[in-house]
């Protein structure tokens, strides 16, 4: 409140001061020039002008030093002393018949800048008095006692033109007064609800552009001739074009190259009327890489319906798609988990009768042939048949894993003495280990890690055909981000580019004697133990599994594991 009413005292004093200057000058060119300076005026016309000028001074400096109360005693002295020189240039010029009873008026119209309507009301009053005085004064006979009655008797009974003369100032002085601070009441309140107004608008396009602006979804708004006028950044992020460039520019010119059907949408609100609640587009970014939208487009009308431009809205689907494609899969892995408890429940035991009944007999008959062949093939089927059921089983199993504290290093050592004895082994193959550390303590199911690793080197192993080939695994420890991660790498093939997506398939295998739930194990068993796990892969150069572990933390243990680790690089031997 203070600080409005400290705005409106400024403003009003920005016209006072030329007023008031305006009035100093006339007085002065009065004064000095045209009736020569009288000898009465001396003292009071250098005090007028000392006041005037520091006055205006006082202005200057009370922005700053808020000298409020000094000025209202200055403006009061100047107005007394502006009056008494008004005064002294009226009788010295005629009294009543001196053409300078007019600056009486200036006075009176300075005040209601200055003053509301009753401090004006009383500087004409102030005025009105002085002017009588002066009437009272020049009816008084020269060098005769003066006296009050008589004056006013000379007054009364002075001729008509005379004292309607007279009584026409004081009404004219009245009426001016009374008109020049009601106007000057009026102005200040407009002036405050003005400034109330301007403040509250500044207010709401302030939080509404602040809202506009920090909105995650992207938002764009064209007028009514397709022209761009407002591009929040979200906006920019998502389509890759800046607010600066496109602002003022139709729609169609921007986006018809890399996003024509973002264009079509908003020329076709501008041209139906049309607006579509939620629709789904795809874009090219700055790379031509598709990128899905998710785009709402609104129509903004004026108060009397008329079409004034479309509003639209839309955010990046990139990682919905991604969450969306990653729930599918997972509830395509549970359904094929259900199944595969069921089949290999169903099948396992009759597959355990037949296959012992086959080598009961493949080793009591004495086969030779044709029939010997069929009899082997019998028995190597009835093994693969029993190795997919037991796969199924472990798959389905994959639920609830037991997390407890799992030393990696030690774990890694134990699957590489595995590999080396598997049949997917060949001796030209190097296994290499690399760790940045001596000791890595992670959370997880030690038995599902163990598992996952293998099915990963199995598979790289598989996929590994010509002599000089290698698989290493690297461990990196971040302290800082408590994470472990693990590089599983091998310099094979390669997973060509149409076969990436379906890795993780169930039952999805290149190789002759694949069964396709290898890697599918691997993607649940990382679900279930909640390890982030993600792969790159070139062809001719070979494939990299990176797996992410939480880092496991226990303060009884921290001083001696800290110790114990150190830079070291560990290889197992070849065999």
């Amino acid at each position: 409140m203070q600080t409005r009413e400290k705005q409106a005292q400024l403003k009003r004093l920005g016209w006072f001061l030329p007023l008031r200057l305006v009035t100093f000058v006339i007085l002065f060119a009065v004064v000095v020039f045209w009736i020569d300076y009288p000898g009465f005026l001396h003292l009071p016309f250098i005090l007028y002008s000392v006041f005037t000028l520091g006055f205006a001074l006082l202005l200057a400096l009370d922005r700053r030093y808020k000298l409020r109360m000094m000025s209202a005693s200055v403006i009061a002295l100047q107005f007394i002393l502006e009056i008494v020189i008004e005064s002294g240039i009226i009788f010295t010029t005629g009294s009543i018949n001196s053409p300078f009873s007019a600056l009486f008026l200036l006075t009176i119209v300075s005040a209601a800048l200055a003053y509301r309507l009753v401090g004006t009301l009383v500087v004409a009053s102030l005025v009105s008095l002085a002017y009588t005085f002066i009437i009272w004064l020049h009816s008084s006979e020269p060098g005769q006692p003066v006296f009050f009655p008589d004056a006013l008797k000379n007054i009364v009974s002075a001729q008509d033109t005379v004292f309607y003369s007279i009584f026409l100032h004081l009404l004219i002085f009245y009426l001016i007064a009374f008109i020049s601070g009601y106007l000057a009441e009026r102005l200040e309140a407009r002036d405050r609800q003005l400034a109330d107004t301007s403040r509250a608008l500044k207010q709401a396009q302030l939080e509404t552009d602040d809202i506009l602006r920090h909105l995650n979804s992207g938002l764009l708004t064209v007028d009514a001739g397709g022209r761009i006028i407002f591009f929040n950044p979200a906006a920019e992020r998502i389509l890759g074009y800046r607010e600066e460039e496109v602002k003022g520019m139709r729609c169609d010119e921007v986006f018809a190259e890399r996003m024509p059907d973002l264009a079509s949408d908003l020329l076709d609100g501008l041209r139906c009327v049309a607006c579509h609640p939620r629709r789904e587009i795809n874009v090219r970014t700055v790379e031509q890489q598709l990128i899905p939208l998710g785009l709402s487009t609104s129509i903004l009308t004026d108060e009397g319906g008329g079409l004034r431009g479309v509003i639209a809205i839309f955010s990046d689907l990139t990682d919905a798609k991604r969450m969306e494609s990653k729930v599918r899969a997972a509830d395509r892995l549970a359904a094929v988990g259900e199944l595969s408890a069921s089949i290999a429940h169903e099948i396992r035991n009759p597959l355990a009768a037949i296959s012992g009944s086959v080598e009961v007999l493949n080793n009591e008959l004495r086969l030779q042939g044709e029939n010997a062949r069929l009899m082997q093939l019998i028995v190597k089927e009835s093994h693969r048949l029993s190795r997919i059921l037991s796969e199924f089983l472990q798959y389905a199993r994959i639920d609830r894993p037991a997390y407890n504290k799992v030393e990696l290093c030690h774990l890694i050592n134990e699957v590489l003495q595995i590999l080396h004895h598997h049949s997917s082994f060949r001796r030209d193959i190097r296994l290499d280990f690399e760790s940045d550390g001596s000791i890595a303590y992670v959370v997880g199911d030690e038995d599902l890690i163990k598992q996952l690793l293998l099915n990963l080197a199995v598979n790289a192993l598989e996929a590994l055909e010509e002599k000089g080939d290698e698989l290493t695994f690297r461990l990196v420890v971040d302290p800082v981000g408590r994470i472990v991660e693990l590089y599983i790498q091998d310099n094979g093939p390669g997973i060509p580019g149409e076969h990436r997506k379906q890795v993780y398939q169930p039952f999805f295998s290149t190789k002759k004697q694949g069964t396709g739930l290898g890697l599918a194990i691997v993607h649940r068993i990382c679900s279930a133990m909640k390890v982030d796990v993600s792969f790159d892969s070139q062809l001719d150069h070979g494939t990299t599994f990176r797996l992410e572990f939480s880092t496991y933390t226990d303060d009884r243990s921290d001083s001696r594991d800290t110790s114990a680790a150190s830079q070291a690089v560990v290889r197992s031997p070849s065999a």
